[in-house]
């Protein structure tokens, strides 16, 4: 049983355990490699090899509460999921749109990834892709959409900025982390895919009208 274990752990380990609880909780993902903006590299994440230590005991804790913990070593991810729909965030529609175009950059440039399974883009980029499929009302976007969007999804660390800066509407450059592929798996890119065309059509259709909240969803 996982209390059985988790009375082994020393002081300290059992400090880190709900530290690292709880962060999942609030966060869903974590990598094992992270860029370091002062040291401008990439760096392994300590959080990530505490939490492998601790991985068994979490992930039995976790199970009992209704939680899966799953960790993918050859990609360096860590992802806690909600068995119940009761605990999830929905993203807003341009966020969800700015996830999806991430995810097709991350596909197109995922031949030439480096040993980090990270993809590098910029905001413009991305932006400018989502106009190209036409999925911005009028070709355009707020920077208050742009702003919060990339927030959001360094928040469940999909995305990082490379920058010590605060986010900017236009000018990031953006590190697109390989937990993009537990969000969006390659089954589900066609899927994806198609549901980029119904919210294309949904623009063209409803220009200027208020869009309901879309599907994608993280643990809250």
């Amino acid at each position: 049983m996982w209390n059985e274990e988790y009375e082994k752990l020393t002081s300290y380990e059992k400090g880190e355990f709900r530290r690292i609880a709880n962060y999942l909780l609030s966060r869903t993902y974590m990598v094992r490699f992270t860029y370091d903006s002062v040291k401008e590299m990439t760096l392994p994440n300590s959080d990530y090899s505490m939490l492998a230590r601790l991985f068994s005991v979490l992930q039995e804790y976790f199970e009992v509460t209704g939680w899966k913990l799953e960790k993918d070593d050859d990609y360096g991810i860590v992802s806690l999921i909600s068995e119940f729909d009761n605990n999830r965030f929905k993203l807003n529609r341009f966020t969800t749109l700015f996830l999806y175009v991430c995810r097709l950059i991350y596909e197109e440039n995922r031949e030439n990834e480096n040993s980090y399974h990270i993809v590098k883009t910029d905001t413009a980029a991305v932006v400018e892709k989502m106009r190209i499929l036409g999925l911005l009302k009028g070709g355009k976007s707020t920077q208050n959409e742009r702003k919060e969007a990339q927030r959001t999804l360094e928040h469940f660390n999909i995305i990082q900025k490379m920058e010590s800066v605060q986010w900017s509407g236009d000018s990031n450059n953006i590190l697109i982390l390989p937990s993009i592929l537990y969000v969006i798996s390659n089954q589900s890119i066609n899927a994806m895919i198609e549901q980029i065309d119904e919210m294309k059509l949904t623009v063209m259709d409803t220009e200027g009208k208020e869009d309901e909240n879309t599907k994608e969803t993280f643990t809250d």
